[in-house]
């Protein structure tokens, strides 16, 4: 439940439906066309308009100064949700609030809400300074420079501010456009996918650098990502969703180690149930009798006198090889080494803190 008197962001049972055409099968967004994503089981007649439901009565809140993410694979509501909450898509069902008040008839531009989408959507005929200073229109001209120097200093862009936009790079554009959503002060940051073009190395430095700058200026912050690292590195909290619903809300370490359902645990990457022979043989018997419990990536460790497993298949990864071992069951899971097991069986251990838990 969303407490409506409480401050900050709330979303309160909300719902978002798209009428699409039965001859185009994508489902589409204003924002975003075409996305290909789920196709419902029944095909519609060509000319029949029918119903999809891109969030489907979802409730959560952000607390002031907090950052919360919504992560999902695609098709899952994340960006159709961000884009309710900003005001650009109509609601079915439910109501935004800030501060206890209903956003309803509420325009995008009076809500005082900042948003930064994958492209930077930079000026190219403006300067830095003044593609940062652009939403600065209600603050005295003489104290624009000093909040621009401030942001591009923020940014890790200091002396930028006469740099032309188009000699930037990917990741510079970025911090540009970042510097220009913050610097009016938005009461709620909105963040769609930023960072998803940029490579990897870039990206990871990037979150980095969000997320110092969400923090030292107390910005409340809904970010959108697919990305589970991103999510878990930038959020106070995260929300995962799929097919429009919400599974859990929840910080990254509770996410972890006590995901709501198998649902969300098989998307968090723990692909391994213990059935009772195989939490018995490790050590879990006691924990499985009472809850569900799941092996992830990193959940067994190689240890010369734990349970000898056989080895099944061995690929190498960035930084680690990926070995496929059998449990006692018949069931597999996966084992991370440095380096290649050059034997037919290894042994493994694990433990309660390093397995998923549900129920």
């Amino acid at each position: 439940m969303v407490n409506d008197a409480g401050a900050g962001l709330g979303v309160h049972d909300v719902t978002v439906r798209y009428r699409v055409s039965g001859n185009d099968q994508r489902y589409t967004t204003p924002s975003k066309r075409p996305v290909i994503t789920w196709v419902p089981p029944k095909r519609s007649a060509a000319g029949e308009v029918r119903t999809v439901t891109a969030v489907d009565g979802v409730s959560l809140d952000v607390a002031p100064g907090e950052v919360v993410a919504l992560l999902g694979a695609s098709g899952s509501g994340k960006s159709s949700l961000l884009r309710a909450i900003a005001g650009l898509e109509p609601l079915a069902g439910g109501r935004i609030t800030w501060d206890g008040k209903d956003l309803h008839g509420t325009p995008t531009h009076k809500r005082n809400f900042g948003m930064m989408f994958q492209e930077p959507a930079l000026f190219p005929s403006l300067t830095v300074g003044k593609n940062v200073a652009y939403g600065l229109h209600q603050v005295p001209r003489g104290r624009r420079p000093e909040i621009v120097a401030r942001f591009l200093e923020l940014v890790g862009l200091p002396g930028y501010e006469g740099r032309k936009v188009t000699e930037l790079s990917g990741g510079q554009a970025q911090r540009v456009a970042l510097a220009r959503a913050l610097a009016p002060a938005p009461r709620l940051l909105l963040l769609d996918e930023p960072l998803s073009a940029l490579d990897r190395g870039l990206r990871e430095h990037l979150v980095e650098v969000l997320g110092k700058v969400l923090r030292r200026t107390g910005t409340t912050a809904v970010h959108v990502t697919h990305d589970q690292d991103e999510a878990f590195a930038l959020a106070d909290r995260v929300a995962i969703l799929a097919d429009g619903r919400l599974l859990q809300l929840d910080t990254p370490d509770a996410l972890w180690r006590r995901p709501a359902s198998a649902e969300v645990a098989t998307f968090l990457g723990y692909s391994t149930f213990l059935s009772q022979v195989d939490a018995d043989a490790l050590g879990l018997g006691g924990l499985a009798s009472r809850h569900a419990v799941a092996l992830g990536p990193e959940s067994l460790t190689v240890d010369p006198g734990g349970l000898q497993v056989a080895v099944r298949e061995q690929k190498g990864r960035r930084g680690y090889v990926a070995v496929t071992v059998q449990l006692p069951s018949g069931q597999q899971a996966e084992l991370r080494v440095p380096d290649r097991i050059g034997t037919a069986t290894v042994g493994v251990r694990t433990d309660a803190d390093s397995v998923a838990v549900m129920g």
